[in-house]
């Protein structure tokens, strides 16, 4: 994603450069071998760096007003270059906490945000459940209201900084109405009894991710975030903000599986030249800045929109997700095919990369959500 792009501002080209040098300094060799301990640390040295602060608004510690969809961008891509739990780190740091800082209460944003900016607390988004993964309306975990606060009872599943989260943003069914109409939003200490977050679930990709479960936990009134029925535009509002950060990281991870090819064909020998002397790895180079460079206008046009025109960009950032994501893993392919052998050995880059893009179009909406998303917001503008 070229900062000089007219999409972006000169803060932003200022943010790229210096978060490219904090990177090259401090995660160079990140220790993934405790994938939650890495998690924790990184979350505190992110917090320590600064840059955590752009995932909270100016009121709470932040550095924008409001957030700034284009600098997520910035950071998720440049920190998945460099590393993928790094990325992970700060994006649920952002979307952990997204749904506080748009509609939480002033008490519930004292609470959290200045702790998330700080990397003093962790934050987790507890949405999908084992019955209801993009069928978000399905919901079923309920919340019943209580003479002194609220009853949840249920289940969640995939819920990324499972297990090693501070509190939980949980969507559960308060019933007033059926489907989508009919959900709350509710701020969960991970400590709160009756919540059980100790089932782990392993994926190709570390990292901390489990299910939750819900069994007569109570909560106080005042855990109910934003208008009760609402949880579900909060949950979508959220997910706009941060979806097009999604297609940034993939970007990202793109971009490092391009750039360990360009070293990979440049140097490996093939008769009196090298790899990319041949006309079949150039098409595919030229495939690959192709594929990173559409993604990388769609991204940066999606936080355009947002950020300067101030409109809902739920089209343009599904459009971003869906093109950075599949992109990207068209991309890493070709990276290991060209890499040989060595592409899916252990311990090289590119190995891990065709483990860390696989999720990307799956969570936060899979790749055929996006596509419903775009062809509604076509329909509706044909009445």
């Amino acid at each position: 994603m070229d900062l000089d792009w007219p999409f972006f501002d000169d803060h932003h080209r200022d943010l790229g450069a210096r978060l490219e040098a904090w990177c090259d300094a401090n995660l160079r060799d990140v220790d993934h071998s405790d994938t939650d301990e890495a998690c924790r640390t990184l979350v505190r040295q992110l917090g320590e760096g600064g840059w955590l602060r752009y995932c909270v608004p100016a009121s709470h510690g932040g550095v924008h007003k409001t957030l700034d969809v284009r600098s997520l961008a910035i950071l998720r891509s440049t920190l998945a270059r460099h590393d993928a739990l790094a990325d992970f780190a700060f994006a649920m740091q952002g979307l952990g906490s997204g749904t506080i800082s748009l509609f939480g209460t002033d008490a519930q944003k004292a609470d959290i945000l200045p702790a998330v900016a700080a990397g003093e607390k962790i934050a987790a988004f507890a949405l999908t459940e084992p019955r209801s993964g993009s069928d978000v309306a399905n919901v079923e975990t309920s919340a019943v209201e209580t003479d002194d606060g609220w009853k949840i009872d249920g289940a969640k599943s995939y819920i990324s900084n499972g297990g090693i989260a501070d509190y939980y943003v949980l969507f559960a069914r308060t019933g007033e109405a059926p489907g989508a109409k009919g959900l709350s939003a509710f701020l969960v200490p991970a400590d709160t009894p009756g919540l059980d977050d100790s089932e782990r679930i392993e994926v190709i990709a570390p990292h901390p991710l489990s299910a939750l479960k819900f069994d007569d936990m109570r909560l106080p009134a005042d855990a109910l975030v934003g208008e009760r029925g609402r949880g579900f535009q909060q949950a979508m509002a959220t997910l706009d903000i941060f979806r097009t950060s999604v297609g940034a990281a993939a970007l990202g991870f793109a971009q490092r599986a391009y750039e360990e090819t360009l070293a990979r064909v440049t140097s490996r020998k093939l008769g009196d030249g090298t790899l990319a002397d041949s006309p079949v790895t150039q098409s595919t180079l030229a495939d690959m800045a192709l594929g990173l460079d559409s993604a990388g206008l769609l991204i940066a046009r999606a936080g355009w929109v947002r950020d300067v025109t101030g409109r809902r960009n739920s089209r343009e950032a599904a459009m971003a997700k869906l093109a950075a994501t599949e992109n990207a893993q068209a991309i890493i392919d070709q990276a290991v095919q060209l890499h040989g052998g060595l592409g899916v050995t252990k311990g090289v880059a590119v190995e891990a990369l065709y483990r860390d893009i696989r999720a990307l179009r799956i969570y936060e909406g899979a790749s055929e959500v996006q596509k419903l998303v775009i062809a509604k917001s076509i329909l509706s503008e044909r009445g």
